[in-house]
């Protein structure tokens, strides 16, 4: 049966531990879909604890954007995150919001539709400052808006505050 689990929070939140976690009491052996993409050596360094963390049950796949390519019917599914894959439509579409709020919209549908569980994993980047820069603000509205649209469609949302799950909806 088709499950949709969104969990949200801000930076070092516990998002990931905690879905990470969630994915392993759902299966023996669940899908780590990471869709980063390697910016700079500091961030290389981040996706490698993240690897290091994760043991031999995890099936792990690099897909940055094609998220659909994937066949994982039946599988319990981690994508870590939304964030990244958002960033990664907003850079090659020239940060034009509507292009890449639509291509990832489409994307998650396509992938979606598969009889899975999905856990994604993505960042409140908005519940801070407004930004002094034009880029950054136009992609926290677009990441904002990825968020709303995966909510609305997730049977379960959880927000991670210092570490706690807060159940914000749940629907069985």
């Amino acid at each position: 049966m088709k499950r949709i689990i969104l969990i949200t929070g801000g930076a070092r939140s516990g998002k990931s531990t905690y879905a990470e976690k969630l994915a392993l009491s759902l299966s023996p052996n669940p899908v780590y879909l990471a869709t980063a993409r390697i910016w700079d050596e500091e961030f290389r360094q981040r996706v490698s604890r993240h690897q290091e963390r994760r043991g031999p049950e995890w099936t792990n796949i690099e897909e940055e954007k094609a998220l659909s390519r994937h066949h994982l019917e039946g599988r319990i599914v981690l994508i870590d995150c939304v964030t990244l894959w958002c960033t990664n439509f907003f850079f090659d579409l020239k940060s034009n919001i509507d292009s890449a709020l639509t291509a990832a919209q489409e994307e998650f549908d396509r992938f979606t539709t598969q009889d899975a569980t999905f856990i994604f994993v993505t960042n409140e980047i908005g519940m801070g400052a407004t930004s002094d820069n034009e880029l950054q603000r136009k992609f926290t509205d677009m990441q904002g808006w990825m968020n709303q649209y995966i909510a609305a469609r997730a049977d379960e949302v959880i927000l991670m505050v210092s570490g706690i799950p807060v159940k914000i909806k749940t629907e069985y």
